[in-house]
């Protein structure tokens, strides 16, 4: 597959024009001072792009930590969760108002903090 010419304006005409005629002096200074903001640029650009890709691994990193504090108080609540469910299955063996035979008629659950205490 060939190509066409090149289009009117591109780096190989505007090369080829230059390479025909000699350039002077104030062309050359504009060339080395266009290639130094150039290259400035592209540094800050390289420079920006670093420190973006810092922030990222900061922030990456502090979400691993957060992530895996959240893990472990997720073991420990599930834990108790298991305690307290034991805890509850044990009470429920011995709970006079459980055991009572009036407990056999629907009745409102008791207040935790006093209906299981003795009077």
């Amino acid at each position: 597959m060939s190509q066409g010419p090149p289009a009117a304006g591109s780096v190989l005409q505007r090369g080829a024009a230059h390479g025909s005629q000699p350039q002077s002096p104030e062309d050359d200074d504009r060339k080395v001072r266009r290639r130094e903001k150039n290259r400035v640029a592209a540094q800050r650009s390289r420079k920006k792009q670093t420190q973006k890709a810092d922030k990222l691994h900061e922030e990456h990193e502090c979400l691993e930590q957060e992530n895996a504090a959240l893990r472990r108080e997720i073991a420990k609540l599930t834990e108790e969760l298991r305690h307290l469910g034991e805890a509850l299955k044990e009470h429920e063996k011995m709970c006079p108002l459980l055991l009572c035979p009036l407990s056999l008629v629907p009745a409102p659950r008791p207040d935790p903090a006093t209906g299981c205490l003795p009077r």
